[in-house]
C-alpha cells in the first residue's frame, strides 16, 4: 500500500460517511502496532464506532486495546468538547455582563462552527504535545480536520477586538472569540498538518462518481490551504471475479470501472491504492488484519450464506402516497453525501408531478447534478438550483454596501476577511432557502439538501433568524410565521432522512435526527437506499453483504424511524424520468 510506505508520525483519514475511513484507519493502526510500534488511534467522528470495531468501550480517554498489543485508542466527543468550550468562554462573563449580552454570546456559540472548532481544540494538543510524541511512534486519526475548520483558524488575529468594536457581522467570528490565547498552538498544529515529513493526509473514496467528485473537492480545498501532499485510497472496489454470473454484480462492476476510468483530473496525480470489497463485516481484529491484504481468506464465520429471498420492506412508493395526500408542502431530503439524496429527491418530485401536482424541485447542494439525473422535463415540474457562489457574492456585496459603509479602512479590511469565511456562504444561501420554504404554501417544494454539516448550518441560521424575529415582535400580538416555524410544523414540512444499510451511515443519520429534534424538527421518515438485501443477487459476496445489512435495516425500522422505506440497489442507475418514475412506483426499476 502506497499510503503505508514509510509512514510519518501523523496519519489522517478523511472521507464521506460510509466510504470506510474508520475501517481503514483501524486496520492501519493494527498493522503498525503489529510491527512493534506504539500507536495511538484517535477518532474525531461524531458517529465514531471505533469501540464497536474493537469490541470494547473507549470514550474520551486514552484506552489500551486489549486485543492488540502496542495499540491505544481515544474517541473525542465533539458535542462534549463544544459544551466545555462554551462553558469556558461564557462562564467568566456570566453575572458580569448584562444578560442580553451573555445571551448574544451563547447564541453565537450555538452553531455547528463551534462544534468543529471545539473538536479541533481537543486534538490540537495531540499534534503539538511533545510528551505524546515521545510516547507514540504514530498517531492515526479517523476523520481529518476539514478545510472549513482550517480556514476558520486562518481568519485574522484581531477577532476579539473586532467584535468588541461592534464591527463583526453574523458569521464565524462568534465561535472564534476568545481563542487568541490558543492561536500560537493552533498555528503550530496547522504547520504540522502541512508538513509531509510529519503528516500524511489520506483521502478515502469509493469507486463511484459522486464519491470521487467529493474526494476531488476535498483534495482541492485542502491543497488551497497548503495541505497538498495527499494520498488516495479507493475502498470497496468490486472484484471482477464476482461479476461473471450475476447481472447485479456485473452491473456494479461495470459502473465502478466506468467511474474509475472517468476519475476527476485532480485525483489522477495522487499516489493511489485500491482495496477490494470484502464479504465480511469489518468488526474485530481478525477482519481488520484481512482488510489491507489481497488474500482471499476471510475471518471465521464470514463465509457467504444464501438468503431465501429479498427482504419484505415498505417501498418508496408508500412514502410518496403519504406525501401526496397533503396536496402541497416542503419535502426536505437530508443525509450525508454519497447516500443518493439527489436521485431520491428527483424520484419523489417526478412521482408527485405524475399525479398532476405542481412541484418545484430544488437543491442547496454545491455538488448538485439534478439536470444530469432528470435528463428531461415533465409537466407540472420545475427545477432550480440555489447557486452558493452567486448567493454569497450578492450577500457580501450587500454587507459591504451597508455595514461596511460605516467602517474605516481597517474595519472594512477585517470585514472583507470575515466575509471570506465558510459560514458566510451558509448565511447567504439561507436567504434563498427561505424563499423556497414559503413556496410550500401553494405547491410541493422538494429540496435536495447539501451534505449534513452544511444543512445543519443552514438550520442554525434559520433558528437564529427565528429567535430574532420572536424577540423583535415581543408582545405586539401581530401574527407572524418564520422559516423555522414552517420547518417545525409537520403539516408544512416533511423531512426525509436518507441512509445506507451500513453501520456508520446509520449512526450518522441517527445523529442528524437527534440534531433536528433539538431544533424542534421531527423527521417524517427514513429511506434506506441502495440496499443489496432488497435486491436479487446470486453473487456470494453480495449475498453476504445483504446478510450484513439486515441488522442495520432492523435498527432503522425498530429504533430510529417512525416510518421508513427501503430502496434496492439497481442493475441500472436511475437516471432519466422513466427510471426515476419506476424507482418511486411499485414497478420494476
Amino acid at each position: 500500500m502506497h499510503f503505508l510506505t514509510e509512514p510519518p508520525r501523523f496519519l489522517f483519514f478523511t472521507g464521506k460517511g460510509g466510504v470506510g475511513k474508520t475501517s481503514i484507519a483501524c486496520a492501519t493502526a493494527v498493522q503498525l502496532a503489529s510491527q512493534g510500534k506504539r500507536v495511538l488511534l484517535v477518532s474525531t467522528d461524531p458517529a465514531s464506532n471505533v469501540g464497536q470495531v474493537f469490541g470494547q468501550p473507549i470514550g474520551n480517554r486514552i484506552t489500551a486495546m486489549a486485543a492488540v498489543p502496542n495499540l491505544w485508542a481515544l474517541e473525542i466527543d465533539p458535542q462534549a468538547a463544544a459544551q466545555a468550550y462554551r462553558d469556558r468562554i461564557v462562564g467568566p462573563v456570566r453575572g458580569v455582563l448584562p444578560d442580553a449580552v451573555v445571551d448574544g454570546i451563547e447564541e453565537s456559540l450555538s452553531g455547528a462552527c463551534t462544534t468543529e472548532i471545539a473538536a479541533f481544540d481537543e486534538f490540537t494538543a495531540l499534534l503539538t504535545d511533545a510528551a505524546l510524541a515521545q510516547d507514540y511512534a504514530h498517531i492515526v486519526f479517523d476523520t481529518a480536520p476539514t478545510g472549513h475548520t482550517i480556514r476558520l483558524l486562518q481568519l485574522p488575529g484581531a477577532w476579539s477586538g473586532f467584535l468588541e468594536a461592534g464591527k463583526g457581522d453574523a458569521s464565524c467570528l462568534g465561535p472564534l472569540a476568545g481563542l487568541e490565547k490558543q492561536r500560537s498552538q493552533y498555528q503550530a498544529a496547522v504547520e504540522a498538518l502541512a508538513d509531509p515529513l510529519r503528516t500524511r493526509l489520506v483521502l478515502v473514496a469509493r469507486a463511484q462518481r459522486p464519491a470521487l467528485r467529493e474526494a476531488a473537492r476535498t483534495h482541492e480545498e485542502l491543497a488551497a490551504i497548503g495541505l497538498s501532499r495527499q494520498y488516495l485510497v479507493i475502498n470497496g472496489v468490486f472484484p471482477a471475479g464476482e461479476a461473471a454470473s450475476d447481472p447485479l454484480a456485473a452491473a456494479i462492476y461495470a459502473r465502478e470501472q466506468a467511474a474509475l476510468a472517468a476519475m476527476p483530473q485532480a485525483l489522477e496525480g495522487l499516489p493511489q491504492d485500491r482495496i477490494a470489497l470484502k464479504p465480511f463485516n469489518l468488526v474485530g481484529v481478525d477482519a481488520l488484519r484481512c482488510l489491507l491484504t489481497d488474500a482471499d481468506d476471510t475471518p471465521q464465520g464470514a463465509a457467504a450464506v444464501e438468503l431465501p429471498a429479498p427482504i419484505e420492506a415498505p417501498p418508496l412508493s408508500a412514502l410518496v402516497e403519504g406525501i401526496a395526500a397533503d396536496g402541497h408542502g416542503l419535502v426536505m431530503v437530508m443525509g450525508k453525501g454519497g447516500v443518493g439524496k439527489t436521485t431520491l429527491a428527483a424520484a419523489i418530485a417526478v412521482a408527485l408531478a405524475d399525479r398532476g401536482l405542481p412541484v418545484h424541485l430544488t437543491t442547496t447542494d454545491p455538488a448538485a447534478h439534478l439536470a444530469d439525473t432528470l435528463e428531461g422535463s415533465l409537466p407540472n415540474l420545475t427545477v432550480s438550483r440555489i447557486d452558493p457562489q452567486e448567493a454569497t457574492a450578492r450577500y457580501r456585496q450587500h454587507v459591504m454596501e451597508t455595514r461596511g459603509a460605516q467602517l474605516d479602512a481597517e474595519g472594512r479590511a477585517l470585514l472583507e476577511e470575515d466575509l471570506r469565511s465558510p459560514c458566510t456562504e451558509e448565511i447567504a444561501v439561507f436567504q434563498a432557502f427561505s424563499r423556497a420554504i414559503r413556496e410550500g404554501d401553494s405547491k410541493f417544494v422538494v429540496m435536495d439538501t447539501a451534505p449534513t454539516g452544511h444543512t445543519l448550518l443552514l438550520l442554525d441560521a434559520t433558528g437564529s433568524y427565528h429567535r430574532d424575529i420572536v424577540r423583535q415582535m415581543g408582545e405586539t400580538g401581530v401574527h407572524f410565521t418564520t422559516p423555522m416555524m414552517r420547518l417545525q410544523d409537520p403539516r408544512q414540512t416533511k423531512v426525509l432522512i436518507v441512509t445506507l444499510a451500513e453501520t456508520t451511515p446509520v449512526l450518522e443519520a441517527a445523529n442528524l435526527q437527534d440534531d433536528l429534534r433539538r431544533a424542534g424538527i421531527e423527521p417524517w421518515a427514513w429511506i434506506v437506499n441502495h440496499s443489496v438485501a432488497a435486491a436479487q443477487s446470486h453473487s456470494p459476496l453480495l449475498r453476504q453483504r445483504a446478510r450484513n445489512e439486515l441488522r442495520e435495516i432492523d435498527a432503522v425500522a425498530t429504533r430510529y424511524a417512525r416510518r421508513y422505506a427501503v430502496v434496492p440497489l439497481l442493475t441500472q442507475e436511475p437516471v432519466g424520468v422513466e427510471r426515476l418514475r419506476a424507482l418511486a412506483s411499485r414497478e420494476k426499476a
